[in-house]
């Protein structure tokens, strides 16, 4: 009887949640600071749309930094999708490939998956050797990081981690004000 008692407290005790350090899928903050002007940029778009800076002045614009075969990239791709579907016309929404060149198909496939699905305008783009040493236009944006600018390009709203739509939403209605 106190062995299965002892084996029941075991399993019990087992079972309980750890919660980590870092909740899941987040970095730690960047160690350079975002910039403050306007930022300067362009990205290697996956079609004939263009995701940089010229581009994107005049509306706001949604930029989630990520690696496609990482659970948090995909659950993130996912929220870009619906944030793309809800802001259509009226924000700019991108996602940046942190990974090599040569991973450029398997990134296509990747957002073609979210946007065949939700027929949502997600722009896609691979990012530049600087951006994937963390020293691009957006400073250390490594891991998965979500960016929200205005419409001049400045850049108002930094998290890293999956963010949810939400959080998204108010982000781009602080960014029209």
């Amino acid at each position: 009887m106190r062995r299965a008692a002892a084996a029941a407290l075991a399993t019990a005790v087992a079972c309980v949640p750890v919660a980590p350090r870092e909740p899941i899928g987040q970095t730690p903050p960047p160690s350079s600071s975002p910039p403050t002007g306007p930022v300067a940029f362009d990205f290697a778009s996956l079609d004939e749309r263009s995701v940089s800076a010229p581009a994107f002045r005049g509306k706001p614009a949604v930029l989630a930094f990520l690696v496609s075969d990482s659970l948090a990239g995909q659950a993130e791709a996912d929220v870009m999708a619906r944030v793309a579907q809800r802001q259509a016309g009226a924000a700019h929404v991108a996602i940046v490939a942190l990974e090599p060149p040569e991973r450029r198909e398997l990134v296509q496939g990747f957002l073609s998956f979210f946007t065949d699905r939700t027929r949502a305008p997600l722009l896609g783009a691979m990012a530049d050797a600087d951006t994937l040493l963390g020293q691009g236009p957006f400073g250390d944006v490594r891991g998965l990081t979500v960016l929200v600018l205005d419409r001049a390009g400045h850049v108002v709203f930094r998290r890293s981690g999956v963010v949810e739509a939400a959080d998204i939403a108010r982000a781009l209605a602080a960014a029209t004000m």
